[in-house]
């Protein structure tokens, strides 16, 4: 796939990992102003490619050409900084002089304490000063492994946002699939050692995907009808050949390599019989907990997580629990587990339960140890129910692990990998109650979609704590949504529609103030009003203004304006999932996405303000 105006041209690219090679001869271009995101199983060659892309690492074969005089910048799955920086100094490490918007994105990723030395963050904590560092780098190019990793949902969402409308050109890994789908224009798929090009967003991926696994699995159909018949003409004693029949022999090799290929589609649900719950599930009866102000830093308040929280959870029941990082989520589940002590109140476990969890650190495995006996020390077989059941290797391949995958040691797996397998371990103990705290963290997409359908028939109680919107959405039936300071609500529904509940219920736009004002008030305060709407500023509170005649005219003029923009938006967003464009039409549809999304928002902003006047004074 060449790219006109290329600023990434890659050229039969090949590389291995010891005797497993990742992906073989593959090309590809991205243009300026492209948004690319790159699907690929764990393990297939993801990060490998985006190192080699950066630099990092070395490729058997094949070329990666650059733009010349091209700024790029590379968020690292897990990133590295030189020893000794403050938090600011990694901020700005490899940055122009003077970044013109480091406040914002400090401000955005919450990252406060900029004296702080590097070594003492946490990895998600880094992440984030990772992320800043590299949009401070204002690069034309920006190459992305997992940035929604470790993020928090506001973050995810302002990040998404920010992206979307930028004319930034982007090559991104991500399992976040309503990232990808609000921010990717093309999509590449690395499978089978090929890469695949589909020139839309997630969603039109999805669906020309399946359009080629449909086409493929109906030619490896074809392909063992006629090896059948060759197999047989193959086996005859070779006097029944003939001189004039090498040409056929030669072909039996090239038709016996596509009937064994094989499209690794789980169509098959597994629904597992998890072990009898009673009706006393868990009750929450009163519960406080703070963690008090560290005394050898001034600077640290006390963090209250729950003060008097009761809760009865009902059998069955399907809880998402969101929030931004720091509110309790996970403290609040360690409790429920007996890992960490409430101060006050108790929770009261009924007898029958018992818990399956996934945590966000994750299991310690012994590396030389086989993927398939570390499954089996856990367990033989997992139970299916009326007699049926899977054996631990038959349950390790429903989750993506081949039999020859099986029998590697652990140490060979990439982390995605190891992820899945710890996945495995927790599943195949049978529980009636999972707990995932953060279960999409380094987990591919397809795994992702395996663990949604296992989930929604589990005939359990299920806890998700998570930061991906698409994963919840599919999963939970209603949220307990944490404030911060032991607020905590109680949503029933999905995180869509929360949000969307969330959006209904905030005052308008033009009643929050400037953002910096309103970041300086109390969310429980009146609502802040605006120069614009009290009259002149300082004074004639009481008495509402009415639009001039210009004010009116440009509110009509607004509203035509408004509808012609949502109409080209859409037509746009139509031509750019339709797979029909040139690559130079896709190229110049792309950076007109963005500018037109800002012209739109400033139009509906403009509307909102001029309306509200409207409605108060005429």
């Amino acid at each position: 796939m060449a790219a006109v105006n290329p600023y990434l041209q890659v050229e039969n690219l090949t590389f291995a990992v010891g005797d497993k090679t990742l992906f073989r001869d593959i090309s590809f271009g991205i243009a300026e102003g492209q948004h690319v995101g790159l699907i690929a199983q764990n393990g297939t060659g993801k990060t490998s490619l985006l190192n080699i892309i950066a630099g990092h690492e070395e490729p058997e074969s094949g070329s990666i050409t650059f733009r010349r005089d091209l700024r790029v910048a590379y968020l690292e799955q897990t990133p590295t900084f030189p020893d000794g920086l403050t938090v600011m100094e990694a901020c700005l490490w490899r940055c122009k002089e003077e970044p013109r918007r480091i406040q914002e994105y400090l401000t955005k990723l919450k990252i406060i304490n900029h004296d702080q030395p590097i070594n003492q963050l946490s990895g998600g904590q880094l992440k984030r000063v990772a992320l800043a560092n590299v949009l401070c780098m204002e690069p034309d190019m920006l190459i992305l492994d997992e940035p929604t990793n470790h993020l928090d949902l506001q973050m995810i969402e302002w990040l998404e946002n920010y992206l979307s409308r930028s004319s930034i050109t982007l090559l991104m890994v991500t399992h976040d699939r309503y990232f990808l789908d609000r921010v990717c224009n093309l999509i590449l798929e690395l499978d089978n050692e090929t890469l695949y090009t589909y020139r839309g967003n997630y969603a039109y991926y999805l669906e020309k995907r399946q359009e080629r696994v449909d086409v493929m699995n109906a030619e490896i159909a074809r392909a063992n009808n006629i090896y059948r018949t060759e197999l047989d003409w193959m086996r005859r004693m070779p006097q029944a050949r003939g001189h004039k029949a090498r040409y056929r022999e030669e072909a039996f090799y090239e038709l016996e390599c596509k009937a064994k290929q094989r499209m690794e589609e789980k169509a098959v649900t597994l629904q597992v019989n998890s072990t009898y719950i009673g009706s006393k599930i868990f009750e929450a009866e009163y519960v406080s907990k703070v963690f008090p102000a560290d005394p050898d830093n001034p600077a640290s308040t006390e963090k209250v997580i729950l003060k008097d929280f009761y809760y009865n959870f009902s059998r069955y029941e399907k809880m998402g629990i969101v929030g931004a990082n720091g509110t309790g989520k996970s403290t609040f589940i360690k409790m429920l587990l007996g890992l960490v002590k409430p101060d006050s109140g108790r929770f009261v476990i009924g007898e029958t339960v018992r818990f399956g969890y996934f945590s966000q650190e994750g299991m310690q495995f012994d590396q030389e140890m086989k993927v398939i006996d570390a499954v089996r020390r856990v367990a033989e077989y997992v139970d299916l129910g009326g007699g049926r059941h899977l054996t631990a290797m038959q349950f390790l391949n429903h989750f993506l692990f081949t039999p020859l995958q099986q029998q590697n040691y652990i140490y060979k797996l990439s982390g995605g990998e190891r992820r899945r397998l710890y996945l495995c371990t927790v599943l195949m103990q049978n529980p009636n109650f999972l707990i995932l705290d953060e279960p999409t963290n380094d987990l591919d997409i397809v795994t992702l979609n395996i663990l949604e359908d296992y989930l929604k028939n589990f005939r359990g109680c299920v806890i998700v704590v998570s930061h991906d919107r698409y994963f919840m959405d599919k999963v939970v039936d209603h949220l307990l949504v944490f404030n911060g300071d032991g607020d905590i609500k109680d949503f029933p529904g999905n995180y869509t529609q929360y949000r969307e509940w969330e959006k209904r219920t905030l005052p308008p736009p033009s009643l929050l103030g400037r953002e910096q004002n309103a970041s300086k008030k109390d969310s429980k305060s009146a609502p802040v009003t605006t120069p614009s709407l009290t009259g002149r500023a300082g004074g004639e509170s009481g008495h509402a203004r009415r639009l001039t005649y210009k004010e009116r005219k440009e509110l009509e003029a607004l509203e035509a304006t408004i509808a012609s923009l949502e109409a080209e938006k859409k037509a746009l967003e139509t031509a750019l999932c339709s797979g029909e464009l040139s690559v130079e039409a896709l190229t110049e549809k792309s950076k007109r996405l963005p500018v037109l999304q800002e012209e739109l928002d400033a139009a509906e902003m403009r509307w909102l303000e001029l309306e509200e006047v409207k409605s108060m004074g005429g």
